[in-house]
């Protein structure tokens, strides 16, 4: 296989995590994409990130940092904050943390990356075009970063952030090396140097959250793309199954699909393959047994343990078993790792469980994903008190009836 030059590898790479299984030299050695060590770049760029606290922000420039490039950034919580635990963390990878006023850019910088929060005419913006410095908003570099590997591309209105950590995770025990920049934070990537949303490995495999929120997912071009379930969230399910559409077209191999999502069945392309629990499908779960804080099934006949609870959960794994079989490895070795992983953060985080009261914070914040977790959570508690925080005002004037409906069924 012919190494193409790749500009975002410079000279260092770092990965952390446990030992991989040693059971994969024969798949490994059977993918070319995985027998060699990603190109590197001799000379490190100098990127600015400005905006550099917000989720999708702080992955990418990790990300960037452990890859081996000079990273520099700001944030107006690290202004207000200056012991923001996200400040501490990126000092201690270091990467230098700058008041966001301008005063932190210069003219040696080869790049400046502006969060979409960040104003068109703040005075970070207006300082890197007085210096001539190229700009880039965070979605489109995201996108220039997944042009230059094989990109898993993880979407749906619902889970991206568990599914890429959860397959970041799952490739990383397998031994296939891949790099990761994600929404969540991975419990079992955390490190006093890396708040776990990301992963620079040695593989051409990149797995993304790829959002659909800003509209951007219609930039991509990935290897491979999960679409976990459609339903209204920022945009209206018609406006979501186009992009959708759109990123289906744009994926160059195999696309894994939600068999039981109605609002999925019109979007295919030529190397579809399908999961679900209640319908035919290429990977679907039998012998579903639900427990309080886990689950397990069966696929193809083969037994699969998860510590996380719900059925959503379990699609979530389904989606995660479909891709790694497609890439090659066996469901037995994929169900030896499963239950090794523990979530991300914020996601039926339990912060009080002593037998009789139950505190979970959950960051579900649209319908689909309030009545998937209070299905699971009845399955523990029948009394259950619900506290509500709305996410935006634009998605909660959308929802309203969604939301109402969500919480008098459920």
């Amino acid at each position: 296989m012919a190494v193409t030059y790749n500009p975002f590898r410079a000279s260092v790479n770092r990965l952390s995590g446990k030992k991989p299984v040693g059971i994969f030299r024969a798949v490994l050695s059977s993918q070319s994409a995985l027998k060699y060590r990603m190109p590197t770049r001799k000379k490190p760029m100098k990127i600015f990130f400005s905006g550099m606290a917000g989720s999708g922000m702080s992955a990418i420039a990790g990300f960037m940092s452990d890859s081996g490039h000079i990273v520099i950034g700001s944030d107006r919580a690290f202004d207000t904050n200056p012991s923001h635990p996200l400040k501490n963390t990126f000092r201690s990878r270091g990467i230098a943390v700058v008041p966001q006023d301008g005063s932190g850019m210069d003219s040696a910088f080869d790049l400046a990356v502006f969060s979409t929060a960040v104003e068109p005419d703040h005075p970070e913006f207006l300082k890197a075009g007085s210096l001539g410095i190229p700009t880039k908003t965070r979605p489109e570099y995201l996108a220039d970063i997944t042009a230059s590997f094989k990109t898993i591309a993880v979407s749906g209105t619902s889970g991206k952030s568990t599914v890429s950590g959860m397959l970041a995770f799952l490739m990383n025990r397998l031994g296939l090396d891949p790099n990761f920049i994600g929404g969540g934070r991975v419990r079992q990537f955390r490190s006093p140097a890396n708040p776990g949303n990301y992963l620079a490995g040695n593989s051409d495999y990149l797995v993304i959250e790829a959002c659909e929120s800003d509209g951007t997912i219609v930039n991509y071009r990935p290897e491979h793309s999960l679409i976990l379930n459609l339903s209204l969230d920022h945009h209206a399910v018609y406006e979501t199954a186009e992009m959708f559409d759109t990123l289906v077209k744009n994926t160059r191999s195999k696309v894994i699909l939600n068999a039981d999502d109605p609002n999925l069945r019109g979007i295919r392309n030529r190397d579809t393959i399908t999961f679900s629990t209640d319908t035919p499908s290429h990977y679907k779960a039998d012998n579903v047994v639900y427990r309080p804080f886990a689950s397990e099934f069966s696929v193809h006949g083969t037994g699969f343990s998860l510590s996380l609870p719900g059925k959503y959960n379990v699609y979530n794994a389904l989606s995660c078993i479909a891709m790694l079989a497609e890439l090659g490895i066996p469901l037995r070795s994929v169900a030896r790792v499963l239950p090794e992983f523990q979530g991300i953060d914020r996601r039926f985080d339990i912060y009080l469980d002593d037998g009789e009261h139950l505190v979970i914070d959950d960051y579900a914040h649209n319908p689909h994903k309030i009545s998937s977790l209070m299905r699971a959570v009845k399955k523990i508690k029948k009394k259950v008190c619900y506290i509500f925080q709305p996410h935006g005002f634009g998605p909660t004037r959308l929802m309203k009836d969604e939301y109402i409906r969500a919480f008098s069924d459920n």
